[in-house]
C-alpha cells in the first residue's frame, strides 16, 4: 500500500470515529464530517486502484 493510500485510510478512520465518539453534535459538523469521511474513503479506493496500475516491474529493465 503507497503512502498516500495509508494517509488516506488513517483519515477516514480518524472522521469516522470522531462521528462514532460524538453522536450528539451539531448538524453541520456532522455533515461535513460525512462529507468528509465519504471523500477520503473514495480516494483511499481511487489511490489502492492507482498504486496497482502503475506498480514497476524490475524484471524490464
Amino acid at each position: 500500500m503507497s503512502r498516500s493510500a495509508v494517509f488516506l485510510l488513517i483519515m477516514t478512520l480518524l472522521s469516522l470515529g470522531s462521528l462514532w465518539l460524538n453522536p450528539d453534535m451539531a448538524e453541520i459538523p456532522a455533515l461535513a464530517l460525512k462529507c468528509a469521511s465519504g471523500f477520503f474513503g473514495f480516494a483511499f479506493a481511487f489511490a489502492l486502484v492507482a498504486g496497482r496500475r502503475f506498480k514497476f516491474d524490475p524484471i524490464l529493465r
